[in-house]
């Protein structure tokens, strides 16, 4: 079998597509990717085949969108990311994925929910087409209340497929033949696992680009217990104030806790504390196995990979999807969300002192867990795509 993956240029968003690959690669399986190659290849395996598809959105490419993407919130964020990156990106995205697909000639092609050229490309060429859904936002009925802002969405879509020259009446974000949700109704919060099409698989982890070799694994502390702070890859710049409230929280758990913070030296600040490890970068998945914590913005990607690892959170979301994937946590028990716009020291302290100290938060986190590890993960969406022909 040929698996074409259509993704778009964010991390969080390839991640299980690497996964999925890796283990159809294993069973003798042929994979591709097709997205923009100003991005992807940091972040596909060293010797995938990617086939370009929507380089730039603009001038400047895909660093300027995010420029300006980076200090919006609420509904002025949800606006930019459909007007100004995923409409655009679908429409540059659009002959790439066309040539992609007549070159390789794939027996299905597997599209991120939000790179809309794959569906659309999909279907002009009649061929099978799966939703990879990275994110579970959609699945919960995220504008029931903002009907305007849903019906806004919609429009969007509409407008990029009339454009396209496709049929106004589907929804390119969704297969009607298979969907694979990366996480499991444990998480999501529902009582039933939907259309029979929609198999919720859970995370899919695997090995990622990035070198764990560098990273200072000796500097971990033996005692204290470990927290990981990640804003995730794009929020990361937007995060002064909030790296500021969590080291004062950090300090009065100075004796207890150790902080591995992931974020760039100029926007943290020099720091000199004993009980705090500043890198830039992180070997993430790696790392998850040696916590006891974790500290986030609220992307799904993070959220996930640190249940599998049966670790509690504190959840501090900043736009899109992630104010949804908090509630979620929450909800089930799993974690504690805080504010990132307006963040307070006592009130992080008092969210990392309770999953830390108490034990409901961590039986949640472990109860999420198992429900991953029952749903298979990358084997798991695997199966689905070679039932699918």
């Amino acid at each position: 079998m040929r698996v074409l993956f259509a993704v778009p240029p964010l991390a969080g968003h390839v991640n299980p597509t690497v996964a999925v690959a890796a283990e159809l690669t294993a069973r003798g399986h042929q994979v591709a990717w097709t997205g923009p190659a100003e991005v992807l290849p940091s972040l596909l395996p060293a010797r995938a085949t990617l086939l370009p598809a929507g380089d730039r959105t603009g001038p400047g490419g895909y660093g300027t969108l995010h420029g300006r993407w980076r200090d919006l919130r609420g509904v002025a964020a949800l606006r930019f990311l459909w007007e100004e990156a995923l409409i655009p990106l679908a429409h540059a995205m659009l002959p790439g994925v066309e040539e992609a697909v007549d070159a390789y000639a794939p027996d299905v092609l597997v599209a991120d929910q939000q790179a809309l050229a794959g569906a659309v490309t999909a279907r002009r060429r009649g061929l099978p087409w799966v939703t990879s859904a990275t994110t579970t936002a959609e699945f919960t009925r995220p504008f029931a209340g903002f009907p305007k802002v849903g019906e806004w969405v919609t429009d969007r879509i509409a407008g990029f497929l009339t454009e396209a020259g496709a049929p106004a009446d589907w929804d390119p974000r969704f297969s009607d033949r298979l969907v694979l949700v990366f996480s499991t109704p444990e998480l999501l919060g529902a009582d039933e696992a939907g259309p029979d099409h929609h198999a919720f698989v859970g995370p899919a982890l695997g090995t990622r680009p990035a070198d764990a070799s560098s990273f200072p694994w000796r500097r971990l502390d033996p005692v204290r217990r470990r927290v990981l702070v990640s804003l995730g890859t794009l929020n990361r710049e937007a995060g002064g104030r909030f790296y500021t409230a969590v080291l004062r929280a950090a300090e009065r758990l100075a004796d207890q806790v150790q902080l591995i913070v992931a974020a760039p030296t100029d926007v943290v600040g020099e720091v000199r504390a004993d009980h705090v490890l500043l890198q830039e970068y992180v070997p993430q998945l790696p790392l998850l196995a040696h916590l006891d914590a974790v500290v986030c913005h609220g992307g799904h990607n993070t959220v996930c990979e640190a249940l599998a690892h049966g670790l509690p959170l504190v959840v501090a979301p900043v736009r899109d999807d992630q104010p949804i994937v908090a509630r979620q946590v929450e909800a089930a028990g799993a974690g504690i969300r805080v504010r990132f716009g307006r963040p307070r020291a006592d009130d992080i302290h008092a969210a990392l002192s309770a999953v830390l100290d108490g034990p409901d938060h961590r039986r949640a986190a472990r109860r999420i867990q198992a429900s991953f590890a029952a749903a298979g993960g990358a084997a798991a969406a695997a199966d689905r795509l070679e039932k699918l022909l």
